[in-house]
């Protein structure tokens, strides 16, 4: 799934912020290529055993882990096995950060709050780092869960430094200006195919025979051996976008070891699309978000300037690509670039003024905006493309992926009728994977029964495209007993801890008290961005001009 780190309601917020017992349970086995087996199981135990045993010695954080961090929070490493089948093989080291429970009621600083152990974050990827989490305790949305819990973020294998995984150069890796061609001619498919082949190429030659151990098997597993080495139980666990899959998976392996376990912006764990056709019903949906987005920079015509239809709008957006396509933006910023920032406005609408705004700057004569907005930092470059190493190596690994480029060529040149948006430059993302040089596995089905896992709490938006809401109700059906919480005709990605209240009271009733609504619940949208700061008051967000869909 194409999700960055910091998409999450969590990463937003926070950079809003920061601008102003031993592995017993009942473990999925069997011989299966990529199923869990036995080798892998007494692995675990062994990890989970020797965690236990060692702890997590926290000291300060280093600025390569967490800069700039507070007294408070704490970092350390927990040590897990490359290869679970040998557990007393080599080794790799996972950074962990730490922020103690406060135990003080924000709403009545004379109460004391019941310390409820850890609560542990993913924001998804494959390939982001959770490390800043424990940073927001200081956000007003968390403060309760901050009282009652200690803050756990950590970098999963491959990512920051934990073990980190390379492809290439990164000052190659955000090489700009770019072309982002929305129905790409002969000649730039052969070129796109050559440099997947390439990114492949270098993934293994940069890893070596430890490419095949990055997968979503492993990183359930690393969490099982986090769970213990923080001294819990139980794991309580909070991941979004992609970190509910492996969630999901670690509730199907280890269901006995789950106390609490929220999965906000679920995807569809459905094997038959892990992760090519997941890939595809993504590309799908953005096109209906970034119809979305059109239609509310059309209802500020008279701020933005740039059409009052969604078709005018769309109209700029391709005056635009063509002029960057001649001349990039302050040197840097071309149709590929336009594209990336755009597309952040699709994961949350928080996104939507400032690309907007930049979007009619730059076709009125001022480009500086966009290419504030839009051009690649040098200084992000390592972490950039340690994020898509990880991404590929993980999506690559877990799953089969179609090994013939006419496939490809056929269904995204298919899709693209109908979805130009995304389709092509998702295509060439995932792409190496066609290619890819280590073992392909093939997905755990993930299901559990009546009374075998605790409730789950599910987070979804209708209108979610990184994570299509179908995923979300495909999650409901195979977690017995889960719960299902909507944020009705809203499409950002990652709602927990977000803008919506109503979300927020059933995110702390769950996690706070062990209270779920039903097996179903909906809450209104929250409010939509405003044009700018004080340009226009907040409106209520009504229904979409193209309604809820869902499907795609």
């Amino acid at each position: 799934m194409r999700a960055a780190a910091l998409y999450s309601a969590a990463g937003t917020l926070l950079l809003t912020t920061l601008a102003a017992s031993p592995a017993g349970g009942t473990p999925v086995t069997g011989g299966a290529p990529g199923v869990p087996g036995t080798a892998e199981l007494r692995g675990t135990e062994v990890a989970v055993a020797r965690a236990r045993a060692d702890g997590i010695d926290f000291g300060a954080c280093s600025p390569a882990d967490l800069p700039k961090a507070p007294s408070a929070v704490r970092c350390g490493t927990v040590t897990v096995p490359l290869d679970y089948a040998r557990p007393n093989g080599k080794q790799i080291r996972l950074t962990v950060s730490r922020a103690p429970a406060s135990q003080k009621d924000p709403r009545n600083s004379k109460r004391k709050v019941p310390r409820q152990g850890a609560l542990v974050y993913n924001p998804g990827g494959p390939g982001a780092s959770s490390m800043f989490f424990p940073l927001v305790g200081a956000v007003p949305e968390w403060q309760r869960l901050a009282a009652a819990y200690d803050l756990i973020g950590y970098a999963p294998r491959g990512v920051g430094r934990s073990a980190p995984l390379s492809c290439q150069d990164p000052k190659r890796f955000v090489m700009a200006p770019t072309a982002s061609p929305a129905h790409p001619s002969a000649s730039y498919k052969r070129q796109r195919v050559a440099q997947a082949r390439a990114y492949a190429r270098g993934c293994a030659r940069h890893a070596g025979k430890k490419l095949r151990f990055y997968t979503s098997l492993n990183n359930a597993r690393d969490l099982d051996v986090l769970r213990a080495a923080l001294g819990e139980d139980r794991l309580t666990f909070m991941g979004a976008s992609y970190g509910t899959y492996f969630g999901a998976l670690y509730a199907a392996m280890f269901p006995t070891h789950v106390r609490r376990m929220v999965l906000d912006a679920a995807v569809d764990p459905d094997p038959e699309k892990i992760w090519y056709r997941n890939n595809l019903e993504q590309s799908a949906a953005f096109e209906e978000r970034w119809t979305d987005f059109r239609d509310w920079i059309a209802r500020h015509d008279d701020v933005y300037r740039l059409g009052d239809t969604a078709e005018k709008v769309q109209r700029g957006y391709d005056t635009a690509r063509g002029r960057l396509a001649g001349k990039a933006a302050g040197g840097k910023v071309g149709p590929g670039q336009l594209q990336s920032a755009l597309l952040k406005a699709a994961y949350s609408d928080s996104f939507w003024p400032s690309r907007a705004a930049a979007l009619s700057a730059y076709l009125h004569g001022d480009p500086k905006p966009l290419v504030q907005l839009a051009a690649p930092s040098p200084k992000a470059a390592a972490d950039a493309e340690n994020l898509n190493a990880v991404y590929t190596a993980v999506e690559c690994n877990d799953a089969p992926w179609p090994t013939d480029w006419k496939v490809w060529d056929r269904d995204n040149t298919r899709l693209a009728r109908v979805a130009p948006f995304e389709t092509w430059d998702n295509a060439w993302m995932n792409l190496p994977c066609a290619f890819w040089p280590a073992p392909r596995q093939q997905p755990l089905d993930v299901r559990t029964g009546p009374g075998e896992l605790p409730p789950v709490l599910i987070l979804a938006a209708e209108r979610d495209a990184a994570a299509p809401y179908p995923g979300a109700l495909e999650m409901n059906r195979r977690l017995a007993g889960s719960v299902l919480v909507t944020e009705r005709d809203a499409g950002t990605h990652g709602i927990g801890g977000g803008a919506n209240k109503c979300v927020n009271e059933h995110l702390d009733a769950y996690l706070l008290e062990g209270r779920v609504p039903g097996r179903r619940a909906s809450c209104a949208p929250h409010e939509e961005p405003a044009v700018s700061a004080g340009s226009a008051a907040k409106k209520p967000r009504g229904a979409s001009p193209r309604g809820v869909t869902g499907r795609h």
